[in-house]
């Protein structure tokens, strides 16, 4: 089932190598935003099904995003993954203990990031 899913990453590479893989290999439909302020004033107009955030970005980082998400009546319940380069334990279950659902580690396998993003929203595969 094809998804419509939000990636908010400051790396414009980054972005568009998840763009690649979710709408090619996933099937999915990307949009995509270089900044956690530019996804919260693009999520009211803009419905979604899923919101990949990278943790770590200038300005607003991921968990500042998220809390700031929670508070707009267009993303109070829409799923959050975070996206993190992060590879200590302690940060990452200081992660996984927000209002999330799940966490992609970067660097990530392309070809694999599909299913592992299906599998942090809890969608079928």
């Amino acid at each position: 089932m094809s998804r419509t899913i939000l990636v908010v990453d400051d790396e414009p590479d980054i972005r568009e190598l998840i763009r690649l893989s979710l709408e090619r290999l996933g099937g999915h439909r990307v949009v995509a935003c270089a900044s956690g302020a530019e996804a919260l004033g693009r999520l009211p107009e803009e419905p979604v099904d899923g919101v990949l955030l990278d943790v770590r970005m200038p300005g607003m980082d991921g968990p500042e995003v998220l809390a700031a998400l929670r508070r707009t009546p267009a993303g109070a319940d829409v799923p959050v993954v975070f996206l993190t380069a992060s590879v200590l334990e302690v940060q990452m279950a200081d992660l996984r203990a927000l209002d999330v659902r799940g966490v992609v580690r970067k660097p990530f396998d392309p070809l694999a990031l599909p299913a592992e993003v299906a599998l942090a929203f809890g969608w079928a595969a």
